[in-house]
Formats: structure tokens, C-alpha cells, sequence
């Protein structure tokens, strides 16, 4: 009898052992299929702008980060050419397919100044260029999203939302996007501010699909 006894405890602990085991396994995979939607969801609710194109741009930043400094200092040239210039080569950093160095263009000081470059609409190309570097920096983490916030790109944005010119108020929808996608906190900030209405009117039969797509993602 002490004998059968001890061989059902033995018994009952091997299955219990197993159940264990089954609910460590289940667990596991429930973590990772979550890891996975967060994941999957990050990645909906923002996305950067990366040229579709040649390898022209991923060439140049590979051959080493240009200084800085030196687009930072011309970036605030009176010169427009200048100017133009080295925003585009912000932008082209912060369009590389391979870690942009978001931190390094926020920690460069470079956001007042492309903050201040949507207000150009005497030049709708450095508009453009701005508004285009700024959604990249916006599309990263939320500290990332939360330093153009801070410089106060979205009133601007909102304000590019009536450009005349289609790939200015276009980039302004991108950025604005993922502003809002960074969580409620920031869809509330921006809905405060008047978003709905112009995106409503944006909504019409003849309008680009490709911006249609944008403002209704």
C-alpha cells in the first residue's frame, strides 16, 4: 500500500510538473505574439520617410556623418542656396535606411531652425525639405516625437496644411501623423489645435491617392 501510494505522488508530480511546463510554454508564447503587435503596431503608427530610389543618399552617409556643426551653421545661412543645402543634408541623414541619427541632428540644436524654415513660404523648397527632415525625427521614440512637439513644429504644421503647393502640405499630413501616433496624449494636443477639419477637406474625388492614403492612415 505504501508502496502504491508513493508511486501515485510520483505520478501526481509528473503531471504537475508537465502542466507547468505547458503553462511556462503557453505564457511565453503569448509574451512574444504581444512583443510582436507592439512591434507591429510601432511600426503602423509611425513611419519615416525613406526615398524609394537609388542608393545615392545611403552612399553619402556612409562615407561618414557630415559635420554638424557646419549644417547647423549654414543651415541659418542668409544665403538661400546655403540654406537649402544643408537642410537637404540633414534631411539625407535622417532618411538613411540604417539608424538615423536623430539624437545627433535634436542634440545638434538644428530643430529651432527647421521649425523656423516652415514658416518660409517665400520658399516652399526649404519648406518642404523641413517639414520632410522633421517627420523622420518625429517618427522615432517618444522622447524623439516629443522634442519637435517642444520646439512647437505643430501649429506650423497645421498652418503648411493650406500651402498652395501639394508635396508641402502633403509632408505637413506625414508629420502630423506621427505626431498623433505617438499615443493619446499627443492625438489629443493636436485634435485641440484644429486638425479635423482641414484633413476633412482634403477628402475629395480629384485628390492624389497617394495623399489621400496619407490622411486618412
Amino acid at each position: 500500500m505504501a508502496t502504491d501510494g508513493l508511486q501515485k505522488s510520483r505520478l501526481q508530480h509528473f503531471k504537475n510538473k508537465g502542466k507547468d511546463q505547458e503553462e511556462m510554454r503557453r505564457r511565453r508564447n503569448e509574451v512574444t505574439v504581444e512583443l510582436r503587435k507592439n512591434k507591429r503596431d510601432e511600426s503602423l503608427l509611425k513611419r519615416r520617410n525613406v526615398p524609394q530610389v537609388d542608393s545615392t543618399d545611403d552612399e553619402e552617409v556612409d562615407r561618414g556623418h557630415p559635420d554638424l556643426q557646419a549644417i547647423v551653421h549654414n543651415a541659418s545661412s542668409g544665403d538661400p542656396n546655403v540654406q537649402l543645402s544643408a537642410v537637404q543634408s540633414a534631411r539625407r541623414l535622417l532618411s538613411s535606411d540604417r539608424n538615423p541619427p536623430i539624437d545627433d541632428l535634436i542634440n545638434s540644436g538644428i530643430l529651432p531652425i527647421l521649425v523656423q524654415a516652415l514658416r518660409r513660404h517665400d520658399n516652399p523648397s526649404l519648406q518642404f525639405e523641413a517639414a520632410w527632415a522633421l517627420t523622420n525625427i518625429a517618427s522615432g521614440t517618444s522622447q524623439q516625437t516629443q522634442a519637435v512637439v517642444n520646439a512647437e513644429a505643430v501649429p506650423l504644421f497645421l498652418d503648411l496644411l493650406r500651402s498652395p503647393h501639394q508635396n508641402v502640405c502633403e509632408q505637413a499630413v506625414w508629420a502630423l501623423g506621427n505626431i498623433i501616433g505617438d499615443g493619446p496624449q499627443l492625438r489629443d494636443y493636436v485634435i485641440k489645435l484644429g486638425v479635423v477639419e482641414p484633413l476633412l477637406s482634403f477628402i475629395k474625388p480629384l485628390m492624389p491617392l497617394t495623399f489621400l492614403r496619407h490622411v486618412t492612415w
